[in-house]
């Protein structure tokens, strides 16, 4: 894997992912560019049964198209009274276009159905855990690279916090007594399921000598 650039490419139209990886990669002095950036690329369908499918899928079509190395993720949220729902479906999971708000209110709903009967006063619905898998992919020679990252914490029976996106509002740390929406970038970063695979990434990646 050869990355003698300055330019790392991402493979999404996530402006929150795209922030983060701005922020990540910025003291190794490189630059971020999106799918944004490249209007004409193909959209990929994310049809795999992994995050690790979902996540080289959308490198290798990306990477393919513009025949420059191209870094993608795939992440979600795995709750556990849903068994592990809504997991690759996380961005999806109200609709093929729903917003952020609408897969947290289906979340919720299915949370509380679950738990009909029970004191639905308790502020803590489940536990859950945030995964994410970064794929580093070069189409010239052919080869990849993958990370995955997670973060435990529950769901929140109330959102709280402005920042972040997805289920951020949702997603509660006991450690932090924040929900992740709460965290600044910083704090985020240092903690999150894709802060942990980006530096499991990186350090791939200086084992190889490349960065």
């Amino acid at each position: 894997m050869i990355l003698d650039s300055d330019l790392i490419i991402v493979a999404t139209r996530n402006p929150g992912k795209v922030k983060e990886f701005e922020h990540a990669f910025a003291e190794l002095g490189k630059q971020v560019k999106s799918m944004f950036d490249y209007p004409g690329l193909p959209d990929v369908v994310e049809d795999g049964d992994t995050f690790a499918a979902n996540a080289l899928k959308k490198a290798k079509t990306v990477g393919d198209a513009l025949g420059l190395p191209v870094l993608a993720d795939d992440s979600g949220l795995c709750v556990d009274e849903l068994d592990g729902r809504p997991g690759v479906y996380s961005a999806r999971f109200a609709g093929e276009h729903a917003a952020d708000q609408d897969n947290n209110e289906k979340l919720l709903r299915m949370l509380e159905d679950k738990k009909m009967g029970e004191d639905t006063q308790q502020p803590l619905l489940s536990t859950a855990r945030f995964v994410c898998t970064l794929v580093l992919y070069n189409p010239a020679a052919g080869s990849s690279l993958e990370a995955t990252g997670e973060v435990e914490g529950w769901i929140t029976s109330e959102p709280a916090g402005c920042g972040g996106f997805g289920y951020d509002p949702l997603f509660y740390l006991p450690d932090y007594e924040k929900t992740m929406a709460e965290l600044s970038l910083e704090e985020k970063q240092a903690i999150s399921h894709r802060g942990k695979a980006l530096r499991n990434l990186i350090g791939l990646l200086k084992q190889e000598a490349v960065m």
